[in-house]
């Protein structure tokens, strides 16, 4: 039987154009998106070409305004320069220790010269060939590989990842190691995962449009795909001032199938977009209960009307002030702002849109562990189930 194709909108090809820009990898990054790179080049090509009217949608043209500026492609930086940096990033963040050092420079001997690399992480070259005569034990080999290991996996998971998720990656790969263990190196190494703070409400429920009762009741666990979805608003502040952002996530793997940011709050720039990516990716085909908070953007007619036109489909909404009815939509605000905003300096709009992107898209949908699925990836989740083929 043939598959069929898979329909991207204008939000996701935009993004993905986008993110290409500022990674190195395109194939990588072509497979983390779960699309082939000719797919990436091809909308690359489009968007230098088109700009933002690159992507306009089924049976409508490709206009290329005069005014618009195409963005301009950063040159690469020439070959010393990034050199250098990677070995200073290198210095800052996969190596706690002089030995991880001095192993790094022997590990790159054939790529870069030993004067370099001393020079730039800023150790003697004499003290290098020093630890190099060293005979060091295997078990010292073996820790000192562990740590590495360690310290990879928590600067690649962006910091977002404390001692249990950090022992399942290091399990997965095969290290045969405890969660103690990998903590008591973490504290040595100086690690620690990102602490969340207060999730602060911003759902404005004063209005006098019609609610209805809580369907979901708190049954946050369904053994079937689109039996269940929940949605939310929460705000992100930029240099530029406030993004809101709207999800719609699929209880059954936690998956984020549809979402928005907006600069407003209007229902047409959060939950109306977000409904239309979350149809796109996720087919409704059974009964379907759409749980809320009492917010306007869900209790107005417009978003009412568009969820009554599909008859399979039951409203549902949280009791009055009770944030626990949709405990599940504030958890991923939860874990998107201590993993991905709170400590980091502020960026602006246009960079925060592409970092929420690389977040949802890549990070969430794809490569994180979710406590809810036994510390499984949404992926690894989805292939030990009966519902193997859902998106």
């Amino acid at each position: 039987m043939k598959e069929n194709r898979k329909n991207y909108d204008r939000i996701f090809k935009e993004k993905a154009v986008q993110l290409s820009y500022e990674r190195d990898n395109i194939s990588l990054l072509a497979k983390e998106l779960g699309i082939t790179a000719a797919l990436l080049y091809k909308w690359r090509q489009d968007y230098q070409e088109f700009g933002t009217g690159s992507f306009p949608g089924k049976g409508n043209l490709k206009l290329s305004p005069e005014q618009e500026k195409i963005h301009e492609l950063e040159k690469k930086l020439k070959e010393a320069e990034l050199e250098r940096d990677n070995l200073k990033k290198g210095n800052k963040h996969l190596f706690q220790g002089r030995s991880m050092i001095y192993l790094f420079i022997k590990d790159h001997e054939k790529i870069y010269s030993i004067e370099k690399m001393c020079k730039v992480l800023a150790v003697s070259n004499s003290s290098y060939y020093k630890w190099k005569k060293q005979i060091v034990s295997e078990r010292q080999k073996r820790v000192i590989l562990i740590k590495e290991a360690i310290t990879s996996i928590y600067f690649n998971t962006k910091q977002r990842y404390g001692s249990p998720r950090i022992t399942l990656e290091l399990q997965n790969i095969g290290y045969q190691i405890s969660r103690i263990t990998v903590a008591k190196y973490m504290k040595q190494l100086g690690l620690y995962s990102k602490l969340s703070k207060k999730f602060k409400v911003t759902t404005n429920s004063k209005h006098n449009h019609f609610v209805v009762p809580n369907i979901l009741k708190r049954e946050f666990t369904v053994k079937e795909p689109s039996k269940a979805w929940v949605s939310d608003i929460t705000y992100i502040q930029t240099k530029d001032g406030f993004l809101y952002l709207t999800i719609i996530l699929d209880l059954f793997d936690r998956k984020i199938i549809g979402w928005s940011l907006s600069n407003g709050l209007s229902t047409k720039q959060t939950t109306l977009t977000a409904w239309k990516m979350a149809l796109k990716n996720r087919k409704i085909t059974n009964e379907l209960i759409f749980h809320s908070d009492r917010g306007i953007q869900y209790a107005n007619k417009s978003f009412t009307n568009m969820l009554d036109s599909f008859k399979t489909v039951t409203r549902s909404m949280s009791r009055k002030g009770d944030c626990w009815d949709n405990a599940v939509a504030e958890s991923f605000f939860k874990s998107l702002k201590t993993e991905l905003i709170y400590g980091n300096k502020l960026i602006t709009k246009e960079q925060m849109e592409l970092e929420i992107f690389e977040y949802i898209e890549i990070w969430y949908n794809k490569k994180r562990r979710h406590s809810a699925l036994n510390y499984k990836t949404i992926e690894e989740f989805n292939k030990l189930t009966n519902y193997k083929n859902v998106a």
